[in-house]
């Protein structure tokens, strides 16, 4: 049989990062198994090893790539709002914060859908999630400077620091809360969302 390019490895290796991505955050890291992820993919499980060694080591590039995916949406929506910090940060919640983002965690953000996975395997998951964490709170550090210079408010970098850690770890439970309760309550976690919306501008 004809050896497959690099190019079409990379290729192949992007597809089963995506699809254990979707299934990982549906489902959780222990929720579905290599067989099934790589019959998402489109290949079979016998080519799983030609790119990871273990599903653990998937696991640590799901993280890695989903908190790279949602640190560029971040600088996407800052560059949407050149003159306003205050606009970006609004926007910034209504793009995360929403019934959206609740009822799809398959294409949502990493730190909330794979939080609890994170917790549970080990330092090397615990470590690839502190980095996604230490990109959004200084990425909202930022944010919070510039409005406050924008603004005239004075603001250091200290207190910046702890009102994006604050404000960043309110929008993970807002959505964590509302999905744990969508089907049995759905009216309450539609509050939920609306309250920490509301609340999290006035940050």
């Amino acid at each position: 049989m004809p050896r497959i390019t690099q190019e079409q490895k990379q290729l192949n290796r992007g597809k089963i990062v995506d699809a254990a991505g979707a299934g990982f955050r549906l489902r959780g890291f222990d929720g579905i198994g290599i067989e099934e992820l790589m019959k998402s993919a489109g290949m079979t499980h016998g080519g799983f090893y030609n790119h990871f060694a273990s599903k653990d080591d998937l696991a640590l590039e799901v993280l890695h790539q989903g908190f790279t995916d949602s640190l560029g949406a971040l600088d996407a929506i800052r560059e949407a709002h050149p003159r306003s910090a205050r606009a970006a940060l609004d926007d910034m919640v209504d793009e995360y914060v929403n019934a959206e983002h609740r009822d799809h965690p398959e294409i949502g953000c990493a730190s909330a859908a794979l939080v609890a996975d994170a917790g549970r395997h080990g330092a090397a998951a615990q470590a690839e999630y502190r980095r996604g964490l230490d990109g959004y709170f200084a990425t909202i550090t930022d944010m919070l400077l510039d409005r406050a210079r924008q603004s005239g408010t004075a603001l250091t970098p200290a207190e910046a620091r702890e009102r994006a850690i604050a404000l960043f770890s309110q929008m993970v439970g807002a959505l964590i809360l509302s999905r744990a309760i969508a089907d049995a309550a759905p009216d309450l976690s539609d509050e939920v969302l609306t309250v920490n919306r509301r609340r999290l501008k006035k940050l």
